[in-house]
């Protein structure tokens, strides 16, 4: 049996979840709403303030969907009460991030700026002007803003310089040896 999978999701004040029939799950709490369709291969219930997902028989892809869709439900039980956030920095000479209304205008070296727009249920701020902080309550949304934001400069092993998550840690490199 998943581990993960035969954990109920409890469920917290103010937040409500409704299951159809078929298994489209709908999140309702204080920060939003969240709507998915999980696989009919595992079937989900709703017990006394609890979210219970079991599975039919052992089949291998069963056993992968059991824990998975478990854990997808979790995220978005966490997601409409307590929120997501990713916080990237920007390393590096002259690097820094402003916001202009919802848009995200980064200086990262290039010979313009690069704005980025928030997509709807996204969030940014900037406590500093080398920290970007991804707000959100779809943890699978927020990941991909924050990865999409670092792919415009991923940090390099020599000096650290490009964008970063604030909880990475970058290998670094020794540069070139003189003669000697």
């Amino acid at each position: 049996m998943s581990r993960i999978g035969k954990l109920p999701v409890a469920i917290p004040n103010g937040v409500t979840v409704t299951v159809a029939s078929d298994n489209v799950v709908t999140v309702k709490g204080p920060k939003g709403q969240l709507v998915k369709e999980m696989s009919k291969k595992v079937n989900i219930a709703v017990e006394d303030n609890a979210v219970v997902v079991t599975r039919n028989n052992d089949e291998k892809e069963q056993r992968a969907l059991h824990g998975l869709t478990r854990a997808l439900i979790n995220n978005m039980v966490t997601g409409v009460s307590q929120g997501y956030q990713k916080t990237l920095e920007l390393v590096g000479v002259g690097y820094r991030a402003t916001l202009q209304g919802k848009k995200l205008v980064m200086s990262l070296g290039y010979s313009h700026p690069v704005e980025i727009e928030a997509v709807a249920g996204i969030d940014f701020e900037t406590p500093a002007p080398t920290r970007v902080v991804v707000k959100g309550i779809d943890k699978e949304l927020v990941g991909a803003v924050a990865a999409d934001i670092r792919t415009w400069r991923k940090p390099e092993p020599y000096k650290g310089k490009g964008i970063k998550y604030d909880n990475e840690v970058i290998r670094r490199k020794e540069g070139k040896t003189g003669k000697k």
